[in-house]
């Protein structure tokens, strides 16, 4: 089932607050949604896991940013959920 925007939502202010176990609990819920799997990858980014981070990157039909910084993804995942 697809994760709300306000459930991803909430999981990005996890990763904001370095909590990326919490967050990590509600992405993996969503194996589908494109949003989701970005959000997975972000969470694995922040983790140090960059080959696990590259395949949601890949489940999300982004490039891989080549300086992965979690801060600035979850800054963009936040403006694409208001959107």
């Amino acid at each position: 089932m697809p994760l709300s925007s306000a459930q991803l939502a909430k999981a990005a202010s996890y990763v904001e607050r370095g909590d990326w176990h919490a967050a990590h609990e509600i992405v993996q819920k969503d194996e589908d949604s494109l949003l989701a799997c970005w959000a997975h990858g972000i969470v694995h980014i922040m983790e140090g896991d960059i080959p696990n981070a590259r395949y949601w990157y890949d489940r999300a039909n982004r490039v891989f940013p080549v300086k992965p910084d979690s801060t600035i993804e979850t800054r963009e995942l936040q403006k694409a959920l208001k959107s």
